[in-house]
């Protein structure tokens, strides 16, 4: 049996950081390191902070909540999640998600399948560092997640 792919390792400290909406994304695992079955990012949300309600069309989106509490829209479904909570969002359905504290960020693991959206936080993000809170929202991001919707198959209100 042959390996398409080589295996990959990233250190603690290794990923692509860039702040976006307010966020820190950290790309983990590009689509183009795992032939496109997967893509992994960590985010760092703000404290009392979250996306509006969106859509990915393209992929599936797993959340894996690694520090602090969110509440998580899924559809009609609202999911109170913690450390070590796990949510898993079908491609197509409708979702959104809230850091609780108001004082403290969140940190959770965004696992895409099939991979892709990896290419949105590169393409449009600014250079971040890894685990650290991003600036706050603007509307220059707001903008260019607009742009760049229908590229990466998702929807958002």
């Amino acid at each position: 049996m042959s390996l398409l792919i080589p295996p990959v390792h990233v250190p603690p400290d290794g990923g692509e950081p860039v702040f976006l909406v307010g966020d820190t994304y950290t790309t983990l695992l590009k689509s183009t390191q795992t032939n496109g079955e997967l893509s992994l990012a960590e985010a760092v949300v703000p404290a009392d902070a979250g996306p509006p309600p969106h859509a990915h069309n393209a992929e599936s989106e797993t959340f894996i909540v690694m520090e602090g509490q969110l509440i998580i829209t899924a559809g009609d479904e609202e999911y109170e999640a913690q450390a070590g909570s796990v949510v898993y969002v079908p491609k197509g359905m409708r979702h959104s998600f809230r850091n609780l504290s108001r004082t403290r960020p969140a940190r959770i693991y965004f696992l895409y399948t099939p991979g892709g959206m990896d290419g949105m936080f590169q393409e449009i993000g600014t250079p971040g560092v890894r685990g650290e809170v991003g600036p706050p929202l603007n509307e220059a991001d707001v903008a260019a997640m607009a742009a760049v919707a229908g590229k990466y198959r998702f929807t958002f209100d």
